[in-house]
C-alpha cells in the first residue's frame, strides 16, 4: 500500500539511521532473497501440505517467484527514499485465484501470508541486529511490512473474488443444462397444450419413468458436473417474482433454481421427504408460484406443465395468489379449469335448459342442482347445504326436474352435470355452499 512509504517517510527513526547502514541492509537482505524465498515456501508447504503448485512456463513454482518478487520489492523499496511499492500484481491475483477454486477459505490465505511475513521478518530482524540497526528503527520496518502485506493480501483478494463469482457462475450455467435436459424431455411430444399428458402413447418406444441410455447418461454426466445426485423423484415449480430485482430465494443446494427467465424456476429433489414442504414454504416467504405434483425423474416436464397451467390460473385469480401453493393441494381446479374449450363446450349442452331463465333464476337453480348432486339428499339436506327453506328447494327441484326430464336420472348426465356446475363454482359463477 502507499501508506508503507509514508510510513517510513513521516516518522523519523528510520529515516535517522545513516544511508550506509541503509544500503548495507539491503545488499544483506537482496543476497538473501533467493534462500528465504526457499525457505518460506517450504515451510508453507508443510503446515498446508494440500497447497497446489502451480508452475510457470520455466517450470519454476509460481509461489516461489511470488515470494520473491514480494521480498525482493520490500526491500528496494525501503533502501530508496522515492516511488510507490511495486507489488507482483499477477503472481498474488493468480493465487487467491487458485485458492477460491480450490475451496479454500480467505482465512486459510490470509493465514499463509502472515506465517510467510513471520519468517520474513525473523531474518530480516537477525540482520538488523547484525549490522546494530538501533530498535526503534526496526520497530517501524515492521510496521512497514505488515502495511506492504496488506497490499499483497488486496490483490489475492481480489483474485479471490474474481474466481468465486467465475465459479458460481459457471456452476449456474452448468445447473441450467442439467435443468434445460431434465425439464425438455419429451416435452416435444406432447406439445405446449393442457397438461393432460399421461405418459407416451402406445408404440412410442418408450415407457413412462425410462430414458433412453444416450438422454440418461447426458443426465447422469449433467448432474455429476454440479455435484447434484440424481433423485428417484421430483417435482418442478414455477415461480412469480414478487419484483423485477428479487433475490433469489435461499433454497438450498439440493434443489435446482434457474433464475434466468422471466418466471424462475426450481427442481425439488424427493419433494415427499420428511420436512421437505414445511421448509419449501418457510424459504419461498415473499415469493407466489405452483409446485407441481410429485414425479418420477423421468417425468420432470410432467410436472412442469402442470406447475405452469396452475400460475396461468394464479395469474387469471382462479388460484390464491401471494404464496407457492401445492398442485396436489388444487386437482379439482387443476383438472377443471385448465380445459376450459372442452369444459365450455360440455357447458353448453349440459347446461342449455337454463337457457331461458333469467340471469338470476338460472343461477339459483344451478346452485340448487349442484347441492343436489352433491347430496343426493332430499330437500331438507339441500336447503340446509344452500341456506334456504325446504319449501323453496321442492319448488326448484321441481322446475329442475321439468327443464332436465329423466336427464337427470341417467347417471352419466348427472356425471357430467356436476363436472361442468363445480367449473362454475371454481370461476367464481356460482356461490359456494356447505
Amino acid at each position: 500500500m502507499t501508506e508503507s512509504q509514508g510510513s517510513l517517510s513521516v516518522r523519523s527513526a528510520w529515516r535517522d539511521v545513516p544511508p550506509v547502514l541503509v544500503r548495507r541492509f539491503a545488499a544483506l537482505a537482496l543476497d538473501e532473497v533467493p534462500a528465504l524465498a526457499q525457505d518460506i515456501l517450504r515451510e508453507i508447504r508443510a503446515e498446508y501440505p494440500g497447497l497446489p503448485v502451480v508452475l510457470d512456463d520455466s517450470g519454476e513454482p509460481m509461489a516461489l517467484i511470488g515470494i520473491r518478487r514480494a521480498l525482493e520489492g520490500f526491500v528496494q523499496q525501503i533502501a530508496s527514499a522515492e516511488g510507490r511499492p511495486r507489488y507482483p500484481l499477477e503472481v498474488f491475483q493468480e493465487f487467491g485465484r487458485g485458492e477460491g477454486l480450490h475451496g479454500r477459505s480467505l482465512d486459510s490465505l490470509q493465514a499463509i501470508y502472515r506465517l510467510g511475513v513471520r519468517l520474513a521478518w525473523r531474518r530480516l530482524a537477525e540482520i538488523g541486529q547484525q549490522i546494530e540497526i538501533p530498535p526503534p528503527a526496526m520497530y517501524e520496518l515492521a510496521e512497514s511490512g505488515f502495511e506492504y502485506l496488506d497490499g499483497l493480501v488486496d490483490q489475492s483478494v481480489r483474485g479471490y473474488a474474481e474466481a468465486a463469482a467465475r465459479q458460481a457462475g459457471e456452476r449456474l450455467r452448468l445447473q441450467r443444462k442439467l435443468m434445460e435436459l431434465l425439464l425438455s424431455e419429451r416435452r416435444g411430444e406432447s406439445g405446449s397444450g393442457a397438461p393432460a399428458d399421461s405418459g407416451p402413447g402406445p408404440g412410442s418406444g418408450s415407457h413412462s419413468g425410462q430414458r433412453r441410455p444416450g438422454v440418461r447418461s447426458a443426465l447422469d454426466e449433467r448432474a455429476a458436473r454440479v455435484g447434484w445426485q440424481l433423485p428417484e423423484r421430483v417435482a418442478v415449480g414455477v415461480l412469480l417474482r414478487p419484483a423485477r430485482e428479487a433475490v433469489a430465494p435461499a433454497v438450498g443446494q439440493g434443489v435446482l433454481l434457474d433464475m434466468e427467465t422471466e418466471q424462475p424456476r426450481m427442481v425439488v429433489p424427493d419433494p415427499e421427504a420428511a420436512g421437505r414442504p414445511e421448509l419449501l414454504r418457510r424459504t419461498m416467504a415473499g415469493w407466489s408460484g405452483a409446485i407441481g405434483p410429485p414425479v418420477p425423474l423421468a417425468d420432470a416436464a410432467k410436472s412442469l406443465r402442470w406447475a405452469e397451467a396452475a400460475v396461468r390460473l394464479m395469474e387469471r385469480g382462479l388460484l390464491p395468489s401471494g404464496e407457492v401453493l401445492h398442485c396436489t393441494e388444487h386437482t379439482e381446479a387443476l383438472v377443471l379449469l385448465q380445459p376450459e374449450e372442452l369444459i365450455e363446450d360440455l357447458a353448453r349442452r349440459c347446461l342449455a335448459p337454463l337457457a331461458h331463465c333469467g340471469p338470476a333464476h338460472g343461477r339459483r337453480l344451478a346452485e340448487t342442482l349442484l347441492a343436489w348432486l352433491e347430496t343426493r339428499g332430499g330437500a331438507p339436506e339441500v336447503a340446509a347445504r344452500l341456506g334456504v327453506h325446504p319449501q323453496t328447494v321442492r319448488y326448484r327441484l321441481r322446475q329442475i326436474r321439468e327443464l332436465w326430464g329423466d336427464e337427470v336420472d341417467d347417471p352419466d348426465r348427472r356425471f357430467e352435470l356436476e363436472l361442468v356446475l363445480r367449473a362454475r363454482r371454481l370461476r367464481g359463477e356460482l356461490g359456494r355452499v356447505g
